[in-house]
């Protein structure tokens, strides 16, 4: 089991800043692949910014310019900077990540999912 724990959702002003932050934890062998998703209650969950084990970078059009992914590969830890946010921003955030890990000696693939975070933006 991949436990991704997520911090860093709140409320803030149009045009604010927030920092959204994820921790894998777990016998993880390797991660191809992480990233933010968000959804807003009666919508479909969209990708919001990716990247990948060689550190290649995707962005939604609707965040490019405004949100900056990062990722530590030694600890596991994934960050969305989000600046400039408005108020179609607002959602739940998911942290994703896809990879290999150990279990009962051998290795298989893992997809998890954290519990997300509400992001606010409201005057």
């Amino acid at each position: 089991q991949v436990h991704l724990g997520e911090s860093g959702g709140g409320l803030v002003q149009p045009g604010g800043s927030l920092r959204l932050s994820c921790a894998a934890s777990g016998t993880i062998l390797r991660i191809n692949l992480m990233g933010w998703y968000r959804q807003v209650p009666g919508t479909e969950r969209e990708l919001v910014a990716s990247i990948t084990g060689g550190g290649t970078t995707n962005y939604a059009n609707s965040v490019k310019g405004r949100f900056t992914i990062f990722r530590d590969r030694i600890s596991n830890t994934l960050d969305l900077q989000m600046n400039g946010l408005r108020t179609e921003d607002t959602a739940v955030y998911y942290c994703h990540a896809d990879g290999s890990m150990r279990e009962y000696g051998g290795i298989k693939r893992f997809q998890s999912w954290g519990q997300g975070t509400q992001v606010t933006v409201s005057s």
